[in-house]
């Protein structure tokens, strides 16, 4: 009997006050896949992350490693599936440490206080992310590639088997996101990480990811790997982008070409 997978979504309809957002979404990720949701601004790429990750009511339509995902009480939901969101909300005055300790929160008993090993999970995270020079620094005084980093760093401490990832490189110059791609990649090979992730940036999201998903309009357009999504008559039909994909080494590599 094979291993129930890691993310199932079947028929999945979301409607946002009134606006029709998906329409009949079927997705299945693999236990240790990544899975990368591209898609036009508007496509509903966010609103699927959000409905996988438990934020958006979906009954029937989701399930996590065979369980259906509104059983999981929120608590042990916590400890299954972890979300870095495009604009996360910053509590005013927390320090960068405290911050990412609230990722040890589901393991953390009521009315307890964090232990040696929740305390040593977050060093680590913070160190491999290069923000042990942080930890007693203000959210609010950092720049927006550090806070992001800082946003992965409590998404990784929590320690879950499925980390979803809302556009998790857009505040990153080109140095951090390879930095922190490659980290959740190396995660995810060491650790078993399942990875669904949403991302604007098409070359960086073939060189990653296992398969991609196109939405468009609320729907699937195209699934597969990234040879098979990143086309220039997709991306021509769906984008209406003029480009050029060139073959890389791990996959497609997208170039913007001027309209005369």
């Amino acid at each position: 009997m094979s291993a129930a997978p890691a993310v199932e979504v079947r028929d999945l309809h979301v409607t946002l006050d009134r606006t029709p957002i998906l329409a009949g979404i079927d997705l299945t990720v693999a236990v240790g896949e990544w899975v990368t949701v591209i898609g036009p601004n508007g496509a509903g790429k966010s609103t699927l992350l959000r409905a996988v990750g438990g934020l958006l009511a979906a009954p029937g339509a989701v399930a996590l490693f065979g369980t259906p995902i509104e059983s999981l009480r929120r608590r042990d939901r916590a400890r299954v599936v972890a979300t870095v969101a495009q604009s996360p909300v910053v509590p005013p005055g927390m320090s960068v440490l405290d911050y990412v300790l609230l990722g040890r929160t589901p393991y953390i008993p009521s009315l307890g206080r964090e232990s040696a090993a929740d305390l040593a999970a977050v060093h680590e995270v913070l160190a491999r992310l290069d923000l042990t020079g942080f930890v007693r620094r203000e959210l609010a005084t950092l720049s927006g590639g550090e806070r992001q980093r800082v946003f992965l760093a409590r998404a990784l401490a929590q320690g879950a088997t499925l980390l979803l990832l809302d556009e998790p490189t857009s505040a990153l110059d080109i140095g951090h996101q390879q930095e922190v791609l490659d980290l959740v990649d190396q995660l995810r090979r060491e650790n078993g990480l399942t990875v669904v992730a949403t991302m604007h940036d098409l070359s960086i999201a073939g060189e990653y990811a296992d398969r991609m998903v196109l939405l468009a309009a609320g729907r699937v357009a195209a699934a597969g790997t990234p040879r098979e999504v990143l086309t220039e008559r997709l991306l021509a039909e769906h984008y209406k982008a003029s480009v050029r994909v060139i073959d890389g080494d791990h996959g497609p590599l997208i170039v913007p070409v001027r309209r005369r």
